[in-house]
């Protein structure tokens, strides 16, 4: 009853006993967003403002892209607490995706954060990772050098620090930061392996395996240190459980690499594939095995392959136009060749490899597709046509390239072919809509005058005739 009693009040403007109302009933519901709103508003029009931004840091506490509670809290804080004030309006415009206005506001609320550590801290961190994600990396790597000089931090920030460096492949910098961090009292697992990984990415398997813990990560050391059938032992004695670990695989391929059984590492590749689907790391390793085999066109495939999921695109590019200059018949490798062409605008260049592909396999839809509509780019309507005729004949239900093709004829101005391919879409076609559209087309293209561009009446009318 205390809910309807509320509103009643609210709605009488009797507003203290509607705010006492939803109090009981708030005790009774602590989770519900509606209840906190209503508090927060009815506090707000009692000029209750503490007890306002106290429902409204709840709401955020459990829904944190909720705008009103920021609004309203940029609101109460706006003349008496400017600090507050930059920092829920910089969370307000991060959520909202404008990282730009958010540094600006963090920005301004570090310079009223009036030497308190905890602010001071909280904000630079902050502005270290918007900082990260406008991919300023540098003024992040500055905001988190600043955090260090202070006590009392946690040992995320020596971690966020460290990743930093490492995608720059900065590793010494990357063990100073969480060296640092060891002195601050922070000589935990999660310092320790972190340092075992950048000690094993920088190729000090030596150090790094004096900070693991992890048995999978010291197989690994003992590999890269030469003592490849102890290590081998150590692997094939783990529990069964680690079987489910993807670097269980790696490991094993890295053995059969190191022991040049490649069929082997391959099969455990594939494993691997099969916990990491399309992972950088599989196509990395195949690579590395068909470099060794010998096998250059796969070994240019895997690389290819590898730079694209890193989004290398010039670099994939290259290595895929190695590898067709080794093997020309592909369909696969063409495809992704042209495509990736096609990305970067070279669509003459690509325009090459989706004709290469539909002369081995002249019914490719795909590529004759691809073709077709490069030549519409170019204003080259007849070859087109040529182009959306063999995409017809590769496949006469397809309906869209029906239509596509009578357009084509269209533009070519063959008037007798386009009505004959709209008739035999009319004839098809199951859409009702669908059905009356092309049926107004097709009258009207029926009583319109076209010169004919064709030139020979026969080929005008044979094509559908015989192959419809």
């Amino acid at each position: 009853m205390s809910l309807q009693l509320a509103e009643q009040f609210e709605a009488n403007e009797q507003y203290e006993q509607a705010y006492e109302e939803y109090k009981k009933e708030y005790e009774k519901n602590p989770d519900d967003l509606g209840l906190l709103e209503r508090m927060g508003h009815l506090s707000m029009i009692l000029e209750r403002p503490q007890e306002a931004s106290g429902y409204y840091y709840e709401i955020l506490k459990r829904d944190v892209t909720n705008p009103l509670a920021y609004e309203q809290l940029m609101t109460i804080y706006e003349n008496t607490d400017k600090y507050k004030y930059y920092i829920y309006r910089g969370n307000k415009n991060s959520i909202e995706g404008k990282l730009e206005y958010a540094i600006s506001d963090f920005k301004k609320a570090l310079s009223h954060a009036q030497d308190d550590e905890a602010q001071v801290v909280m904000t630079r961190l902050t502005l270290a990772n918007l900082y990260r994600q406008t991919g300023n990396t540098l003024k992040a790597i500055d905001e988190y050098n600043l955090i260090l000089d202070y006590d009392n931090l946690h040992e995320e920030i020596f971690l966020q620090l460290a990743d930093i460096y490492m995608q720059d492949e900065a590793y010494s910098s990357a063990i100073d930061a969480l060296m640092r961090g060891k002195s601050k009292g922070f000589d935990t697992d999660r310092i320790n392996e972190g340092l075992a990984a950048v000690y094993l990415k920088s190729g000090d398997a030596k150090n790094a395996i004096q900070y693991t813990k992890d048995e999978l990560l010291k197989i690994q050391c003992m590999l890269e240190l030469g003592d490849v059938e102890e290590a081998y032992s150590k692997l094939n004695s783990l529990p069964e459980e680690y079987k489910n670990s993807p670097k269980f695989y790696t490991l094993q391929a890295q053995y059969c690499y190191s022991s040049k059984d490649f069929e082997k590492a391959l099969e455990y590749i594939d494993e691997y594939n099969k916990i990491s689907p399309n992972s950088p790391l599989t196509y990395q390793m195949r690579a590395l095995v068909y470099e060794e085999k010998g096998d250059e066109y796969n070994a240019h495939v895997n690389w290819g392959r590898y730079n694209m999921l890193r989004k290398n695109t010039d670099i994939a590019i290259n290595e895929f136009l190695n590898a067709v200059q080794l093997k020309s018949d592909d369909v696969n490798v063409l495809f992704t060749l042209a495509d990736l062409l096609t990305e970067q605008g070279d669509t003459n260049h690509a325009a090459e490899y989706y004709d290469r592909i539909a002369q081995i396999d002249p019914k490719n839809k795909e590529a004759l597709r691809k073709l077709a509509l490069f030549r519409e780019s170019i204003g080259d309507y007849r070859a087109e046509v040529d182009y959306l005729e063999k995409l017809y004949k590769a496949d006469k239900n397809d309906l869209n390239a029906l239509k596509t093709l009578a357009k084509g004829y269209e533009k070519i101005k063959d008037k007798d072919s386009a009505i004959a391919a709209y008739e035999k879409f009319l004839e098809l076609v199951k859409d009702p809509t669908e059905y009356k559209v092309v049926k107004e087309k097709l009258d009207k293209l029926e009583s319109t005058q076209m010169e004919d561009s064709v030139g020979l009446l026969d080929k005008i009318m044979g094509f559908f005739k015989k192959d419809i």
